[in-house]
């Protein structure tokens, strides 16, 4: 197994499978996501919740990433969230990199709820660079098993 590890600790890879990523269709939308399937139940449930309470996510445009093997923009050492499958871009052209204030003002407190709810920070509350498209794991392999089983979520849940 891969000893490169991601911002947030999760091991990362180049290869997909090492790491058990998965395509997680988005309930209610034509869309796919790739993470981690560590994560798959909490990514799947934000993207459902996002999907029916902020906006949709546009089904006609490729702009909703997961899992890619890369650096954290502007590092040349810091493996990105994205390389271990445990980050998400929703709607980013919509909401580009450093951009502030592109989600209504209003919609603001339930990014911030639905986030903490799956055990995700947004890249909006970022103090330095924002990333309002972006959302990513903060908790460990052991907190996100047991966020999932108490949401209830996975094939075993329904």
């Amino acid at each position: 197994m891969s000893q490169l590890k991601s911002q947030n600790n999760w091991i990362a890879s180049k290869d997909a499978a090492e790491i058990g990523i998965v395509s997680v269709p988005i309930e209610g939308t034509k869309i796919k996501v790739r993470c981690a399937e560590a994560v798959a139940p909490l990514i799947a449930g934000f993207c459902k919740e996002f999907h029916e309470l902020i906006e949709p996510i546009d089904e006609g445009q490729l702009d909703d990433w997961g899992w890619a093997f890369r650096n954290v923009r502007g590092s040349n050492d810091k493996l990105s969230n994205h390389s271990s499958g445990t980050a998400i871009d929703l709607n980013a052209t919509k909401h580009p990199l450093g951009k502030v204030g592109t989600f209504p003002p209003e919609k603001v407190p339930m990014i911030r709820a639905l986030a903490k709810k799956y055990g995700l920070r947004w890249g909006g509350d970022y103090k330095g660079r924002i990333d309002e498209m972006h959302f990513e794991i903060e908790l460990g392999e052991a907190k996100v098993a047991a966020l999932i089983g108490s949401l209830k979520l996975g094939d075993d849940n329904g």
